[in-house]
C-alpha cells in the first residue's frame, strides 16, 4: 500500500514577509516618486526613499543568504516592469542627455550623419526645435559611440521621448533576464537579479532619464554569457564553435554603447578558452569595423569631443579634486588616476589569470572573471574625475554576481551628487558639495573596511 504524500509546511512566517513585502515595499516607494511633480526639488526625499529601497534589498539579501527566498525570474521581470512603467511617460528631469539622443538619431533617419556638426552648428527642423533646444553643450559632436547612434536611430522611429525611452527600458528588461541566465550560468541563485532588476538606480536612470547604459550593459552580459557556453564543461571536452565569435561582436557593440568596457577587455579575454581567443578577436574586430565604417570619415570628429570630455569635464571626483588641491594641476591629477586605474587594472587581471589556472569548472571561472569585472568596474568609478550618478549602473548590473558592500552603498550613494539640482533649478548656479563628493568616495571604502573587519562574506567589495 502507498504511502500517502504529506503536505509540504507553509513557509516559516519572516520568509513570507520578506518574499511579499520587500516587492510591495518597492512598489510604493517608486511610485510615490514617480508622483512628484518636478524630482529635481525633491531630491531630499529622492535620497531618503531610494535609501530605504536599498536597504530593502540589502536586507533581502541577507535574508536570502539564510535560504528561504525564492522570487521566480517571472516574478523579477514583472516586478521590474512594473517598476520601470511608473516613469516611462515622465519627461526626464534629472538628466537632458535624451534630448541629443533624440537628435542623434532623428538626423540619422533624415539621413544626415551625427557626427557631421554640432547642434549649435545646425538648423533644426520645426519638428525638433524644442528638443534642439534643450540639448547639452550643443557647442560639441555627439560624443555617443555609432552602436548608440543606431539605439537612438531606432527610438526615434517609435515617436519621441516616449518611445525612445520605451526602447531603452526593453533593453533594460532584457539585461534582468539575461541576468538570470547567468547567475545560473555560475551556479548562483536567480533571485540574486533583483539585486539591480528592483534596484532604484536603473528605474530612476533609465526608465526616468532614459539613459542609454543599459543597452551598453546588456550587450556585454550577453557576451558574456556567450562567453561561457562556449567553455567546455568536461576537461577532455574542446570548446564550442561559435559562442567565441558571437561574444566577440556583442562585446565590440557593447564598448561603442558607451566606452566603459574596455577596460574589461582582458577578462572577457582570459575568460575565453585558449583555442577560441583568435574567434574571439576577430569577432571584436568585425564588429569594430561593420559598426564604425557606415560613419566615416565624420566619425573623427568625435575624438575632438573625447578629448574635451577628458580635459576638462569634472563632477563629484573626490580623488581628483583631492590631487588637484595637492598638486595644484588638474592635468597631473588626471594622469596620477589615470596611472593609479591602469595599476589596479594590471593587478586586479593578473590575479584573475591566476584564479582561472586553478578554477576546475566553468562556473568557477566565470565567478572569477565577474568579481574581476566587479573591482575593475570600482576602480574606475572612484579614481574618475566625472563620476555622474548613471555611471553606476555599471556596477549595479555587476553587483547581483559579486554582491560586495562597497558596491551596494555607492549605487546608492550617487544619488546625493543630486543635490546640484536644487540650486541649478531655482538659481541656474551649479554648486557641489564638497562633503557630498567626500561621502560618495570614503562611504564605499567604509563599508568594504567595516565588511573586512567583521569577516563577512561580502568583504570582497
Amino acid at each position: 500500500m502507498a504511502t500517502p504524500s504529506t503536505p509540504s509546511s507553509p513557509a516559516p512566517l519572516d520568509t513570507r514577509l520578506v518574499g511579499c513585502g520587500v516587492p510591495a515595499l518597492l512598489l510604493c516607494a517608486a511610485g510615490f516618486l514617480a508622483l512628484r511633480p518636478e524630482l529635481r526639488l525633491a531630491v531630499p526625499e529622492l535620497i531618503g526613499i531610494t535609501a530605504a529601497m536599498v536597504l530593502a534589498l540589502s536586507f533581502a539579501l541577507y535574508r536570502g543568504g539564510r535560504g528561504g527566498i525564492g522570487w521566480s525570474p517571472r516574478c523579477i521581470i514583472l516586478i521590474a516592469l512594473v517598476l520601470r512603467l511608473m516613469f516611462l511617460a515622465s519627461p526626464p528631469q534629472l538628466s537632458d542627455d535624451l534630448y541629443r539622443y533624440l537628435w542623434d538619431g532623428s538626423n540619422i533617419l533624415r539621413g544626415i550623419n551625427p557626427y557631421q556638426a554640432a547642434p549649435a552648428r545646425t538648423v533644426p527642423p520645426a519638428s525638433l526645435k524644442a528638443a534642439h533646444a534643450l540639448i547639452n553643450h550643443p557647442e560639441y559632436v555627439t560624443i555617443y559611440p555609432p552602436t548608440a547612434q543606431l539605439v537612438f536611430a531606432a527610438g526615434a522611429t517609435l515617436g519621441g521621448l516616449t518611445g525612445l525611452k520605451a526602447l531603452l527600458v526593453l533593453f533594460d528588461l532584457a539585461l534582468c533576464g539575461l541576468i538570470v541566465v547567468l547567475l545560473r550560468q555560475l551556479t548562483l541563485p536567480p533571485w540574486l537579479a533583483v539585486l539591480y532588476a528592483w534596484n532604484p538606480l536603473p528605474v530612476l536612470e533609465i526608465a526616468g532619464s532614459g539613459h542609454v547604459d543599459g543597452a551598453g550593459l546588456s550587450l556585454l552580459v550577453a557576451a558574456l554569457v556567450l562567453t561561457l557556453r562556449g567553455a567546455p564543461r568536461e576537461t577532455s571536452e574542446a570548446p564550442r564553435r561559435g559562442p567565441a565569435q558571437a561574444a566577440g561582436l556583442l562585446f565590440a557593440a557593447a564598448c561603442l554603447v558607451k566606452l566603459f568596457p574596455l577596460p574589461l577587455t582582458p577578462v572577457l579575454f582570459l575568460l575565453t578558452p585558449r583555442v577560441r581567443r583568435l574567434e574571439f578577436s576577430l569577432g571584436c574586430a568585425t564588429g569594430l569595423a561593420a559598426l564604425t565604417l557606415p560613419f566615416w570619415p565624420e566619425l573623427a570628429h568625435i575624438t575632438q569631443s573625447l578629448d574635451a570630455y577628458a580635459r576638462n569635464w569634472e563632477f563629484a571626483g573626490f580623488a581628483y579634486n583631492t590631487l588637484r588641491t595637492a598638486t595644484g594641476s588638474g592635468t597631473t591629477a588626471r594622469l596620477t588616476l589615470s596611472l593609479i586605474f591602469a595599476c589596479c587594472l594590471m593587478v586586479l587581471v593578473g590575479k584573475l589569470a591566476m584564479e582561472l589556472k586553478r578554477a576546475e569548472s566553468p562556473a568557477e571561472r566565470g565567478r572569477a572573471a565577474l568579481t574581476a569585472c566587479y573591482r575593475i568596474t570600482l576602480a574606475l568609478l572612484l579614481t574618475t574625475p566625472t563620476l555622474q550618478p548613471w555611471y553606476a549602473l555599471s556596477l549595479a548590473a555587476l553587483f547581483p554576481m559579486s554582491a560586495g558592500p562597497a558596491g551596494l552603498v555607492l549605487c546608492w550613494a550617487v544619488f546625493l551628487t543630486y543635490q546640484v539640482q536644487i540650486p541649478y533649478f531655482v538659481l541656474g548656479k551649479w554648486i557641489e558639495s564638497p562633503a557630498v563628493t567626500a561621502a560618495l568616495f570614503l562611504a564605499p571604502l567604509l563599508a568594504w573596511l567595516l565588511a573586512r573587519m567583521s569577516g563577512g562574506r561580502t568583504a570582497r567589495g
